[in-house]
């Protein structure tokens, strides 16, 4: 913010979202508005507001600032032609973002975000700095909605919450100074739960950290339930649609292992059918237990706009992704981390262990796996010589096993015989390599690591 991410910039960004609407004979549905808990939030939501009521788009915004898969709800419960949200999500304080969000309530594929990319550029249209919010709530061009209660009546739907209400679980909720501070902790609360609740309060500055949650960002959460004999510690990020999960021994419990942890929970307590989604960087051991289930996996490219597109178009149980993004079949097709944790609530509620103890009888049953993701410093202007190299050439063995399958949705992905795996993936944003590796032990896990570095090196 104020370096690329300003005023004008953004006005320029919604004029492009207003004339694709435009374009696409969408605009007479209206669009939401919403924003996170970010510095500035709400002027920035205000002058996207003022840009689209002057290109004749009805504009519908939230009291306060609010979760991103509760603005995703809305734009499904409003019938409306999509959202505009104000988010950086996890990424540090001085950071902000423009996520578009059409109207089944999900992430945009990239079709979408190309036709909008290409109306960049467009002059805003005339009167888009000047219109009078307050006039135009007067006249109907702008309405004030909260779809909270509807969004707790959907995850009524979705959760057990009289099994949570009889467990008598103790929780502590970390929103980490985001959206979710009014959201988990009241609903769980609503359910008979015993919560407590820390940086619960809005902070633009997130306490001086990153709202993303790690297990290194979680170090006081897993602290606190260990000090209060919590059952759980639950966490939401900046925006609320990721998750972080501390069991009540203290254990950070990885998004890897909450996917995994929640399939079986689905699937053996709930008898639910359908198929299994993960991006290409995301645990085989959920392809353990799907083999185990009878299910079919489906392997997306990183992002959970890929996970989107699956869940529109058949039946899903799960869709999860290693950086924290989870929804379920019968919910949006977008991310959400209220829902996850609840889940979670719902699945130590149910099985009345902790969650360390259900995963290690889990990989007891199909195999025990550990995952680890480096980064690897690399310049960008060889990133794509090194990926159609190693396409091209694929080293026979590495660590000591024999490569069996290569896959390239994005970035390279070996699958040694052994079943362990690893990604090698470039940041789009950083002088970085993304590796991503997991095998069944932790020594396994460094052997491939440091054969990877030494490939990278020799390249």
């Amino acid at each position: 913010m104020c370096d690329t991410f300003t005023f004008e910039n953004v006005r320029l960004v919604v004029q492009a979202i207003a004339s694709y609407l435009l374009a696409n004979a969408k605009s007479e549905r209206g669009i939401i508005v919403g924003h996170d808990a970010r510095f500035l939030g709400e002027r920035f939501a205000k002058e996207a507001a003022k840009v689209l009521i002057a290109n004749g788009i009805k504009v519908y915004m939230f009291p306060d600032d609010a979760p991103t898969p509760v603005i995703a709800y809305a734009v499904t419960l409003h019938r409306t032609a999509g959202a505009v949200v104000f988010t950086a999500s996890h990424n540090p304080p001085e950071y902000n973002g423009i996520k578009y969000i059409p109207e089944y309530g999900g992430p945009a594929t990239t079709d979408i975000t190309k036709a909008i990319e290409g109306k960049v550029g467009l002059p805003v249209v005339e009167g888009g700095e000047s219109v009078d919010l307050s006039a135009a709530l007067e006249e109907g061009r702008l309405e004030i909605i909260d779809p909270r209660e509807e969004y707790f009546r959907h995850l009524s739907s979705l959760i057990d919450f009289k099994a949570i209400a009889e467990s008598g679980l103790k929780v502590i909720c970390d929103p980490m100074h985001g959206s979710g501070r009014h959201y988990l902790a009241e609903v769980l609360e609503a359910n008979g739960c015993q919560v407590k609740l820390i940086r619960g309060n809005r902070d633009p500055l997130f306490g001086g950290g990153m709202p993303e949650p790690t297990a290194a960002q979680l170090k006081l959460l897993a602290d606190r339930v260990r000090d209060t004999g919590s059952h759980l510690g639950l966490a939401t990020d900046g925006d609320a649609d990721r998750f972080g999960v501390i069991d009540g021994t203290g254990q950070y419990i990885t998004p890897n292992q909450v996917v995994a942890l929640l399939l079986v929970h689905l699937v053996e307590r709930r008898g639910c059918k359908g198929d299994v989604v993960r991006t290409v960087a995301t645990t085989h051991l959920v392809d353990k237990l799907a083999a185990k289930y009878g299910l079919n996996v489906v392997e997306t490219p990183v992002g959970f706009k890929y996970i989107c597109e699956q869940m529109r178009q058949k039946p899903v149980i799960i869709g999860g992704e290693e950086s924290g993004g989870l929804s379920i079949g019968g919910h949006i097709p977008e991310k959400d981390g209220v829902l996850a944790n609840l889940l979670i609530a719902e699945m130590r509620a149910v099985w009345g262990q902790d969650l360390s103890s259900i995963l290690n009888r889990i990989m007891a049953d199909v195999g025990h796996v550990f995952s680890r993701r480096i980064d690897l410093s690399y310049p960008d202007e060889k990133k794509t010589s090194l990926l159609k190299d190693l396409t091209a050439a694929p080293p026979e063995t590495v660590a000591g096993r024999k490569v069996t399958r290569i896959i390239d949705i994005d970035g390279v992905k070996f699958v040694l015989e052994d079943g362990s795996w690893f990604l090698i993936r470039p940041s789009g944003t950083e002088p970085l390599l993304r590796v991503y590796v997991e095998a069944e032990s932790e020594k396994k896990v460094q052997a491939i690591q440091d054969a990877v570095a030494e490939i990278v090196q020799q390249h």
